[in-house]
């Protein structure tokens, strides 16, 4: 007998909150629903970017831009920023986020 495979749920949800978090030598974006549970994320690392590329803006705004349409595949319209910023890089990932609204 063979297991039942159980189907993954895809939740649809409009209002998300997102977490970005700008360190001297990443940049990591999570995207939550309200309740706090994990939608998707993203980091510099994830895309592609190695070594003192990590902590650019541009490397930041990249991850942004990413996990942006990954939450955009649950359904998020609209989303909370919160950022905890320790680099000069703590800004730029909000920029793809206004660029869409």
């Amino acid at each position: 007998m063979s297991k039942a495979k159980k189907r993954k749920v895809r939740r649809n949800i409009t209002m998300g909150v997102a977490h970005i978090k700008a360190t001297f030598n990443n940049t990591t974006v999570t995207i939550t629903d309200n309740k706090g549970d994990t939608l998707c994320w993203a980091s510099a690392g994830t895309c592609g970017f190695k070594g003192s590329r990590k902590s650019t803006p541009f490397a930041g705004q990249c991850a942004a831009q990413q996990a942006a349409e990954k939450a955009s595949k649950f359904g998020v319209k609209e989303l909370e920023v919160q950022v905890k910023d320790l680099a000069r890089a703590g800004r730029a990932p909000l920029l793809p986020c206004n660029r869409r609204a």
